[in-house]
């Protein structure tokens, strides 16, 4: 009994230490054969892949496709809700809670459309004031 429980987790951990030595003697002969001699920067950029972004901030960075895609999966969760409440509005018929939880669900999504503008806003404002611009695209003339 107790060699079954030795061999059950034996094998496995072989099987690890082996695949983690042959990792090892790989890494070992890469690391020589590039010669190691990269700064900073230029091991960053070796390890980023071709189609990755480069810069954090502008029309294509980052950040800007980061709140573009919240904003319109805000914008979509948003009206999905005020078609909701529009139609919990309707079939209430006429139950005062029933109306009061639509009229809720309705205001909610509204607020929720202002509070993604709003803030898209403020992400712009901020992403603007990163490049020099300053202004909500992100461009602008520097006086």
């Amino acid at each position: 009994m107790k060699l079954r429980v030795v061999r059950k987790f034996l094998y496995p951990f072989a099987v690890m230490v082996l695949i983690f030595g042959i990792n090892i003697l790989l890494a070992t002969t890469n690391v020589q054969a590039a010669g190691f001699n990269l700064g900073m920067s230029e091991g960053a950029n070796a390890a980023r892949g071709v189609d990755q972004v480069t810069d954090l901030f502008g029309e294509t960075g980052v950040f800007r496709t980061l709140t573009n895609v919240l904003l319109y999966l805000i914008g979509a969760i948003s009206v999905i809700m005020l078609i909701i409440g529009g139609l919990r509005y309707v079939v209430s018929g006429g139950d005062s809670t029933a109306v009061q939880g639509a009229k809720n669900t309705i205001l909610y999504a509204i607020v929720g459309i202002i509070v993604a503008v709003l803030s898209y806003a403020a992400v712009s404002f901020v992403i603007g004031s990163f490049t020099g611009g300053g202004a909500a695209t992100g461009g602008g003339t520097n006086v």
